[in-house]
């Protein structure tokens, strides 16, 4: 796995305080709010991998530079998301510079899957004055708990969550935006599902994070006005033993759901379930889409297409998949919100501007991308959440694989 470390941020730092130097006039400078005023007038839509600015009079920076920050789970109980996420920004970042002839810089910070942490890092991010924007966190409490530090430290700090989820997260941090849809659909679009394949009878456990209750919440709502039966449990995430739990399953229910984050328990539920008889079709939220679960006829539901079915993204997969070995669902996200943020640092240079906090803000709410690796536009709703998207469902082969089935 290749990584881009911090020392590279001491050249980033030198070249932005020259840069800064030589374009430090009236006319240089941005005065973009911290609700993100637009300072851009006649910017354009932007399409993947044709940044653009029609800005009259502008002079382009000699040398458009800027450092951008990663925060994912990269070891712990979901490493297999951070390293995936890591490696698809990893990705970007190469293929734009080389693409741009650009010299972005990255940093590197690796959240655990932990609150804690995650808002250590923040601090950390917002203390390195050359970087202008983040991708991450990956969960919604990881959001939480790193958007509480940049509210308060700078609001013009931009990060694009490309795997949080909780519906109304945006609203609380002024610059946090995501390329992935929201509970609000992935709720009533799992429930739907679950009427539609007959249920009668859903048996519901939540792993007590508030991801996890806000979907259990939503499905259960979507549920019970079709007039299915409900039986609501909850577990803590770092229960491994579910015997007790899955002997309470009624024999009669049809479905199982498990809005959980960490996948490897959802196997061991799977697997328990089996030792005990127990019939039940899984279903699995956005965070059980793992090869750590792989339980043959469960379903999950996934925030992003298998991208391998997109003609125009199939060239970027082969390009990605020649340098590292294995992508899921939650990869191609992380490479849209990196996308997202140099496109906009792009356009603050084309305006002749040195880009800062706010002005690549200003230019994230711009975006207005027609053609992503995602198959579908990228713009931003005012509270930053994703303007068109869509959740799908995959069923589990016996060999491991996933089908989509909706």
């Amino acid at each position: 796995m290749r990584r881009h470390t911090t020392w590279r941020l001491l050249a980033a730092l030198l070249a932005l305080a020259l840069v800064a130097a030589a374009c430090g006039d009236d006319a240089g400078e941005s005065t973009t709010t911290a609700g993100g005023t637009d300072t851009t007038a006649g910017s354009t839509d932007t399409t993947e991998g044709e940044p653009t600015s029609t800005t009259e009079g502008a002079q382009p920076v000699d040398s458009c530079e800027a450092t951008v920050g990663f925060m994912g789970p990269i070891t712990g109980d979901v490493a297999f998301i951070g390293e995936v996420q890591l490696n698809w920004f990893n990705y970007a970042l190469d293929t734009w510079n080389e693409e741009m002839g650009s010299d972005f810089q990255m940093v590197e910070g690796d959240t655990q899957f932990d609150t804690a942490q995650s808002a250590t890092l923040a601090q950390q991010f917002l203390d390195n004055t050359a970087m202008v924007a983040a991708v991450g966190p990956a969960g919604s409490d990881q959001v939480d708990a790193a958007g509480a530090v940049y509210e308060a430290g700078d609001p013009n700090f931009t990060f694009i969550s490309p795997s949080s989820t909780r519906s109304g997260i945006t609203a609380s941090y002024t610059g946090m935006f995501r390329t992935v849809p929201t509970d609000d659909d992935q709720g009533p679009t799992t429930g739907d599902f679950l009427v539609a394949q007959g249920a009668a009878n859903v048996f519901i456990v939540d792993d007590q994070s508030s991801y996890s209750t806000g979907l259990a919440d939503s499905v259960e709502e979507s549920l019970t006005a079709a007039n299915v039966t409900v039986t609501r449990e909850s577990v803590a995430q770092d229960v491994t033993d579910f015997s007790a739990l899955v002997g309470t399953i009624p024999d009669d229910a049809n479905f199982v759901y498990l809005p959980w984050q960490v996948a490897a328990n959802g196997q061991i539920f799977a697997n328990q379930m089996t030792e005990q008889g127990k019939e039940a079709v899984i279903f699995g939220s956005d965070g059980m889409d793992s090869d750590d679960f792989t339980e043959p006829g469960s379903y999950i539901a996934a925030f992003a297409p298998d991208i391998s079915a997109i003609e125009g993204s199939v060239s970027i997969l082969d390009g990605y998949l020649e340098q590292y070995d294995d992508t899921n669902t939650f990869g191609p996200p992380v490479y849209a919100a990196a996308r997202v943020i140099f496109e906009a640092i792009d356009r603050v240079c084309q305006t002749g501007q040195t880009p800062d906090r706010a002005n690549v803000q200003a230019e994230v709410r711009n975006t207005d991308q027609a053609d992503t690796i995602l198959g579908s536009p990228i713009s931003f709703t005012e509270d930053g959440d994703l303007a068109e998207g869509r959740f799908f469902i995959f069923q589990i082969q016996e060999d491991g694989s996933k089908t989509l089935v909706e």
